[in-house]
């Protein structure tokens, strides 16, 4: 795929072309982007040595997805009859294509999943994301661009940061490569900024983890700071999906976005009870770098009928364990996230530690977790005695699938063994991909 999107661009193929015309030279010139505000002075580990270039694939495209069955159906809008089994339901998606030749990108074309893929990098690292556009294989008539926009992430250049009226969006059949350079660990959000309020809605977007330079090959920590050290790390990702805009997204029809109705709370991409279905390809730690976009999975299993939603909400841990939940919401609705009886520590706040470089803590303490749209939210929280725990939304409208009987929506379980019955998370640095 060539990297070049400043040649052969049709003026179709974006409603923006004049105000991009200004800053499309810009986008060869392959500069790295110092980005982020100061941060604090911290001492790194011994030994420690940054990422110098980090090269990530993402591939931008249509397809299909599976939300639970068990809900009420409301046709004709849910299930979506078009939908090839065992899916039920039309989104647009990133797909991670990291390491595939031109000709395998090009079968992914049709295959995208939600949430996007979950990207990791350490502190000071040279980041290059490579997005191609592969079109949509069930609407040819979209020719929408497509953009990456680090949500909450300053950039110091327009050019990298996603937003068409200052930056560019890339075309059908181009790809266009973002240069970042992270300089404050946190929690931050990604998603596609052309036609926004609908690529959004349709599944475009996912989670990005800075981590500090703090991190050693023993200890692992969300910020600068020793008192931060967590054990284990869990995404806990919140969307929403109204399945009118999806049904019409996919029929040739308009949608009224105002008018938004949420038929399914998700997290990481799944509704309960799906959000418990362990991954197929990762391990079991749920941060595993095993993900393969070819791989194929037995008719009627889980892993075919979940593979393009493939991060489980299942989070597992040993009693007395340090847990982090990275929690961040790029839905349309506020959430409240609940875990009865375990007290939550917020320690992170939209990717700024709440604890000032002159000392002042702002951390808290609760079990519930409020979260708006666009914010994201860093929380510890030491696991109970072994047993199986619920962190859920706590409004009974995204706890439940489409208004139907029983739970749904979001949900999952906070499953807690004995101690040393788990083996330990990987220590970072990650491999960025899927986690």
């Amino acid at each position: 795929m060539t990297d070049d999107i400043t040649s052969g661009i049709n003026p179709l193929l974006s409603r923006r072309n004049f105000l991009r015309a200004g800053v499309l030279g810009a986008a060869g010139a392959g500069v790295a982007v110092y980005a982020g505000h100061q941060a604090p002075t911290a001492v790194a580990a011994p030994g420690f040595t940054p990422t110098k270039t980090v090269n990530v694939h993402l591939a931008a495209t249509d397809g299909w997805v599976s939300m639970p069955d068990s809900a009420p159906a409301m046709p004709p809008y849910w299930p979506d009859n078009d939908a090839p089994a065992p899916y039920n339901m039309y989104v647009f998606g990133f797909r991670n294509v990291t390491g595939l030749s031109d000709a395998q990108v090009i079968t992914q074309k049709g295959r995208a999943q939600i949430s996007a893929p979950v990207l990791a990098f350490d502190e000071g690292s040279e980041v290059k994301v490579s997005l191609t556009n592969l079109g949509m294989a069930q609407r040819p008539d979209l020719v929408d661009g497509h953009t990456m926009h680090w949500h909450g992430f300053n950039n110091a250049l327009p050019i990298f940061d996603g937003v068409p009226e200052m930056s560019a969006s890339v075309p059908i059949g181009k790809t266009m490569v973002y240069y970042y350079r992270p300089t404050d660990p946190g929690t931050y959000m990604y998603h596609c900024h052309f036609e926004d309020v609908e690529h959004v809605q349709m599944g475009m977007t996912g989670l990005v983890y800075v981590r500090p330079k703090l991190n050693n090959g023993t200890n692992k920590y969300v910020f600068n700071d020793p008192a931060t050290r967590y054990d284990r790390e869990f995404p806990v990702f919140l969307t929403e999906s109204q399945p009118e805009g999806h049904y019409r997204d996919a029929h040739i029809q308009i949608t009224d976005w105002a008018a938004y109705n949420s038929g399914f709370g998700l997290m990481n991409g799944r509704a309960w009870p799906d959000t418990i279905v362990k991954n197929t390809q990762t391990s079991d730690t749920n941060l595993g770098p095993n993900f393969d976009p070819l791989a194929t999975y037995p008719a009627g299993s889980d892993g075919e009928r979940l593979q393009f939603q493939p991060q489980t909400s299942l989070i597992e841990a040993n009693a007395g364990e340090t847990v982090l939940l990275r929690m961040a919401n790029l839905g349309s609705l506020r959430h409240t996230l609940t875990m009865d009886g375990v007290p939550m520590k917020v320690i992170g706040a939209d990717a700024d530690q709440l604890k000032g470089a002159d000392g002042n803590d702002n951390s808290y303490v609760s079990n519930s977790i409020d979260i708006g749209p666009g914010e994201s939210r860093d929380v510890l929280f030491t696991a109970p005695e072994p047993g199986t725990y619920k962190l859920y939304d706590r409004d009974f409208s995204n706890l439940s699938n489409q208004g139907g009987g029983g739970y749904g929506g979001m949900m999952t379980n906070i499953v807690v063994s004995a101690p040393n019955t788990l083996p330990a998370q990987p220590v970072q640095p990650f491999t960025p991909g899927v986690r």
